[in-house]
């Protein structure tokens, strides 16, 4: 049992013009998250959000925002990008 991995159309959309070794290691990395009881303790909180939190996962130099939704057990990647431009988005 663990969660179950959701992609928006725009993380698929980025994910297509990465290299394919990093878009493989992103997907990876977010299955290996999904199979932890506890998710939320190997990601980083992002400031603000309310009631429904952003999470950063670190892969490399980029990053995968996320949204964790522990009721539903549901991971929803919201972005994927390199540091130094995914964090403007939101």
């Amino acid at each position: 049992m663990g969660y179950r991995v959701r992609l928006t159309a725009a993380v698929v959309r980025n994910l297509a013009k990465m290299p394919a070794s990093v878009g493989t290691r992103i997907l990876d990395e977010v299955e290996a998250l999904a199979q932890e009881p506890d998710p939320t303790r190997h990601v980083k909180k992002l400031k603000g959000g309310g009631q429904n939190p952003f999470y950063s996962l670190r892969v490399g130099k980029y990053r995968a925002i996320l949204n964790i939704c522990d009721d539903v057990l549901l991971i929803v990647v919201v972005e994927v990008d390199h540091r130094s431009r995914v964090y403007r988005k939101h």
